[in-house]
């Protein structure tokens, strides 16, 4: 069955980084898009980051983070990373990965999916000052 695990998190001061790491299974990894989300307490669940497919690359990231956060993904571990680099505490929340098994990144990203999603547990992100 699909599988997505998140790891990384913790606790880093204000200009900070931090890499997330999202190892999944269950799945032909190459083949689809996998997105990164993330929740405040009380707030909506909010999409970060998104790379395409091995054979299309394109990554896609919210404003709030561009220029600080990259995307990337290593196939042979079957795994995606999130760098993210000059935190602020706006950017407290926990973190998750996840796909839809589609390469459809651009409404992943925005939470519009195509089948069924598929989500880890979340790793907890929490910048303080």
């Amino acid at each position: 069955q699909v599988q997505l695990v998140e790891s990384g998190g913790g606790l880093v001061q204000i200009g900070g980084s931090l890499t997330l790491s999202c190892a999944t299974s269950g799945f032909t990894f190459p083949y689809y898009s996998i997105a990164w989300f993330r929740q405040a307490p009380g707030k909506d669940r909010e999409g970060v980051a998104c790379i395409s497919s091995s054979r299309d690359g394109t990554t896609y990231y919210a404003d709030s983070v561009k220029g600080r956060f990259a995307i990337s993904r290593d196939n042979a571990k079957n795994a995606v990373f999130l760098q993210m680099n000059n935190l602020n505490p706006k950017d407290t929340a926990n973190y998750y990965c996840t796909t839809d098994l589609s390469d459809e990144c651009a409404d992943l990203i925005v939470g519009r999916i195509h089948g069924e999603d598929f989500w880890g547990q979340g790793t907890q992100v929490t910048v303080s000052s």
